[in-house]
């Protein structure tokens, strides 16, 4: 994956602590020698290496993360999807040098691997395969929210009533704060993203933000986000930001970037949609859009 992980925990007791963040950071690791594609063993390569070619036998965990994935890509019709890595980067950079879209047909094209459901899972053999040659998988919208979740699990396993998980901007929360108070969590301005634009006071929870502030191409004017449509082939544009709250970082961390694919009204209709699951986006006017559930301090 990576990513930065960052641990902050709230315990008494400070070799309790810091045994319990040494096992975080260990899990963390252990999560991206299974999932990663930068490491030549993991299962997430084997699976990629037979695409087309024959199933291969994974662990549980790896079947149970896919499985969850098809599931989020069923309900935003595809625009979560993990057969991502198998588009055509050469098309894209997005840095000052792109100073044109690729036509539609090429756009289209480089993204005609990409469908969720030519990902077969087999549950009895524990195999999982992919249908076509050249296809892949890959946990780059989802695994660094897992791995959160499971190096939070791993510390309240240890007796860790309270602390943050911070992997790379995404986080999850647990428990209070020292002075008794829920942990405030802050919504970075996509106009300036030293700054927070608003607050939430969340424990117990989880927020990952996706937006085209970071890494985007300026092309006649516009603003072309680095979120590739899976449908097209084609950079989206329209919204700056998303951020998405709920109690997994694994769920918040995949819905950010469909939700941005979806656009602004079908993606909140969405959030509307799912249970204890909120959302704030803001588009490329500076508008501001939440989901009913949510209430934001400015």
């Amino acid at each position: 994956m990576g990513n930065r992980f960052e641990i902050t925990v709230v315990s008494d007791d400070q070799v309790l602590a810091k045994t319990a963040i040494s096992e975080a950071i260990d899990e963390v690791r252990r999560v991206e020698e299974l999932l990663s594609t930068f490491k030549e063993t993991s299962q997430v390569n084997e699976i990629n290496r037979s695409a087309g070619i024959a199933p291969v036998k994974v662990n549980e965990e790896v079947i149970e993360l896919i499985t969850r994935s098809l599931k989020i890509s069923k309900i935003t019709q595809g625009a979560f999807d993990i057969t991502y890595g198998s588009i055509d980067k050469s098309l894209w950079n997005f840095d000052v040098h792109m100073k044109a879209l690729p036509e539609k047909e090429t756009a289209l094209k480089s993204v005609g691997l990409i469908n969720y459901e030519n990902v077969i899972i087999d549950r009895q053999d524990n195999t999982v395969m992919l249908k076509h040659k050249g296809m892949r998988i890959g946990f780059g919208g989802i695994g660094k929210g897992y791995a959160a979740d499971r190096a939070k699990q791993v510390m309240i396993g240890r007796g860790i009533e309270s602390g943050i998980v911070n992997a790379a901007g995404d986080l999850v929360t647990w428990g209070l704060q020292p002075n008794g108070k829920p942990w405030t969590i802050g919504i970075a301005n996509p106009n300036n993203k030293q700054h927070a634009f608003s607050s939430l006071s969340i424990s117990n929870m989880a927020i990952a933000t996706s937006g085209n502030y970071e890494k985007y191409a300026l092309i006649d004017g516009k603003r072309y986000s680095h979120t590739i449509d899976p449908n097209t082939g084609l950079p989206v544009s329209g919204i700056k930001s998303v951020s998405i709250i709920c109690a997994s970082a694994e769920l918040a961390d995949a819905l950010t970037t469909p939700i941005v694919v979806m656009g602004a009204k079908v993606g909140l209709d969405l959030i509307n949609q799912l249970r204890n699951v909120a959302c704030i986006i803001i588009d490329d006017d500076n508008e501001i859009y939440t989901s009913k559930n949510i209430n934001i301090k400015y």
